[in-house]
């Protein structure tokens, strides 16, 4: 077990940030961490680095308390914040052998050179951090997040502010990290989770509301099946079709039908339908839930 979080709770003021929060991460998992802006994630992941100590409850990295063990748990843990503080007149080569200075890192110049190799900062390691593109700047926050081997990764929003280009290379980039280390990432691009993540978890107003694989999520949380149907040729029967559940036409033969019926039944009521109307179904699908709809559904 890579993390341990049980029955935490942090209060700033009046306010519950995080409300009696519990679950687990196992080692080589890859976890999306998902919720809309003040939800908790942040706070979440900084009591799980050492930043601020909970004000309930407790949270174990590699069996070992965040509170009573901190430094021990920051020399396991490699932390990527949301707003990556670099020093932007220091070199990117520079800069990584200070953070390795601090780690007390052995043969440090050599891991700043595979630290490099390995995040694709060969080209700009002698340029100073202030010139290079954010996706650059973010690959220096990785370099420096995993310089001293940490066994787990947290990373607040690693793709924030890129483009298309550099938010593919970062995913590529995390999944192979992955590999070989535990990794909690937050996000607000579902794609990027659906992509990297073999788990989800959201959360909203400090405690977690849904909690699985992103099939598992589509899943559980979907209360009705929905097929969308397309005829050969126009319906005249409507209250007949109307009868198989909720039905909404988008055009003159196609239509979209909810239903509390499983896929199999209501499938079989929409074909038998045809059959007694004389219509040929040119095509019949089911039409799955997104993570989008999710997300939606269990914050709103």
């Amino acid at each position: 077990m890579s993390i341990k979080v049980e029955n935490l709770t942090k209060i700033y003021g009046k306010q519950k940030a995080v409300n009696n929060l519990s679950f687990e991460i196992n080692s080589g998992e890859i976890v999306g961490f998902l919720g809309p802006n003040g939800a908790g994630k942040t706070t979440t992941m900084k009591i799980l680095t050492c930043y601020i100590p909970p004000s309930a409850g407790r949270a174990f990295v590699n069996s070992m308390n965040v509170e009573e063990e901190s430094i021990a748990v920051r020399k396991q843990i490699g932390y990527l914040p949301e707003h990556n503080p670099l020093y932007m007149d220091m070199y990117v080569k520079e800069y990584l052998q200070f953070v390795a200075s601090c780690y007390d890192i052995k043969n440090k110049t050599k891991r700043v050179e595979d630290m490099i190799g390995l995040t694709g900062l060969q080209i700009e390691k002698n340029k100073k951090i202030g010139q290079l593109s954010k996706g650059y700047r973010q690959r220096v926050g990785l370099a420096q997040a995993m310089i001293h081997n940490p066994s787990v990764l947290i990373l607040d929003e690693p793709t924030s502010g890129l483009d298309p280009n550099q938010i593919v290379e970062i995913r590529n980039l995390i999944k192979a990290i992955g590999q070989d280390k535990t990794v909690m990432l937050s996000t607000h691009i579902m794609q990027e989770v659906e992509a990297m993540c073999s788990r989800i978890m959201i959360i909203n107003k400090g405690e977690i509301v849904a909690n699985g694989s992103a099939s598992e999520l589509k899943l559980n949380q979907s209360n009705q099946v929905v097929v969308v149907v397309t005829f050969s040729q126009k319906v005249q029967n409507n209250a007949a079709l109307n009868a198989l559940g909720k039905v909404n036409q988008l055009d003159e033969k196609t239509f979209e039908i909810k239903s509390n019926l499983l896929e199999k039944d209501l499938k079989a009521a929409v074909f038998q339908f045809a059959v007694d109307n004389q219509l040929v179904i040119e095509e019949l699908n089911t039409k799955n839930n997104s993570l989008e709809d999710i997300f939606k559904k269990v914050t709103q």
